[in-house]
């Protein structure tokens, strides 16, 4: 890796130096992105059969405490859902979808910057092989049709060094942006689908006692 920086920034001339630091900063994102998306991942179905395994029990606070333990989007979800158990489906459903859009802008918070090294990547690459391409020209002017052959050997492999590095890059940033683009979109359904079984199953809790209370209501009456 090192023997590929030091070539590319030897061989590549001027822009080679943006399109490696570009490179870094989108690695070091990716890096951070993957890293943020795959800390919050919990086996879904088994975490839920154990919350709704607490919740059935009437041992609420223990099943916030294991989403408290758990930090992450799907956790987040099903807290929310826990902290209005006792309210009616529609605040139920509020409390998950404003959970959830809370969410989505951490997840998808820096991804954009690796699709913006994606775009700008071939932009410095072309830059390079222009200025690779008026520094060619230039000599041409200066020393005449019958310059020898062998002295555009250094700009044209300038040219094509960068080239071909802003290309590259480009390639492996989409690749990455697609991954993580990937991955949060995984993580959203998987949090409507989570939501969506955790207020069934509340509003299916919460009918038995609702059923006690009218009819309590209706001997009085």
């Amino acid at each position: 890796m090192q023997e590929y920086i030091q070539y590319i920034s030897e061989a590549g001339g001027l822009f080679a130096w943006p399109i490696l630091l570009l490179s870094i900063v989108g690695t070091v994102i990716f890096i951070e992105r993957f890293h943020y998306l795959h800390k919050g991942h919990i086996h879904k179905h088994k975490f839920i059969a154990g919350v709704k395994t607490l919740v059935g029990k009437d041992r609420l606070v223990e099943a916030l405490t294991l989403c408290e333990e758990s930090p992450g989007p799907l956790t987040s979800v099903i807290r929310a859902a826990l902290l209005h158990s006792d309210g009616s489906p529609g605040e139920i459903r509020q409390a998950i979808q404003a959970a959830g859009l809370s969410e989505v802008p951490l997840l998808e918070r820096r991804i954009g910057g690796v699709a913006l090294v994606a775009n700008l990547g071939p932009f410095l690459g072309l830059l390079g092989t222009g200025f690779a391409a008026l520094e060619i020209l230039s000599r041409l002017n200066a020393e005449g049709p019958y310059m020898n052959s062998s002295a555009f050997a250094g700009d044209m492999g300038q040219a094509l060094v960068s080239s071909v590095s802003g290309i590259l890059l480009a390639t492996i940033a989409l690749v990455g942006h697609h991954i993580l683009n990937g991955r949060v979109n995984a993580i959203v359904l998987d949090m409507e689908i989570v939501g969506t079984e955790i207020m069934q199953f509340l509003v299916d809790h919460n009918k038995p006692s609702d059923v006690i209370a009218h009819d309590s209501k209706g001997d009085a009456g």
